[in-house]
């Protein structure tokens, strides 16, 4: 499924748009969490510490909800549902480092007793705000 073009900009790399993360607890309510991100073009690419409940609530339950809000015009924002199609260690270090470069112009320091993962969301339909 193809990003809508109208929104595009929103995945910039100078935009820095947020996105919310909406996941299920095993108790069925919901658990929101504002992050950094990023796509490889097919996937929305999030980036987490191993152990945090958005971490095991996507391995246990791995369809997610998503909003990305244009920080310019915060009523702008695009609407994403989708299901994790995988979850890697491999490359994450790497990830956040560059995610952080992004958001805060400097290098991801905070790494004591951190394990990274990917986790790799293929949109599934798009709600567009």
């Amino acid at each position: 499924m193809n990003f809508p073009e109208k929104y595009l900009d929103l995945f910039k790399e100078e935009t820095k748009a947020f996105l919310f993360l909406a996941t299920t607890n095993a108790d069925g309510t919901p658990q929101v969490t504002p992050i950094w991100f990023d796509t490889d073009g097919e996937y929305i690419l999030v980036n987490t510490n191993e152990g945090r409940i958005k971490d095991r609530n996507m391995k246990a339950r791995p369809k997610v909800a998503m909003v990305i809000q244009d920080p310019a015009t915060p009523y702008r924002y695009l609407g994403v549902r989708g299901v994790v199609e995988s979850h890697t260690t491999e490359g994450a270090d790497e990830h956040i480092n560059k995610l952080s470069l992004k958001y805060d112009s400097k290098p991801w320091t905070y790494r004591q007793g951190q394990k990274r993962i990917i986790f790799k969301i293929k949109p599934t339909h798009f709600d567009e705000h």
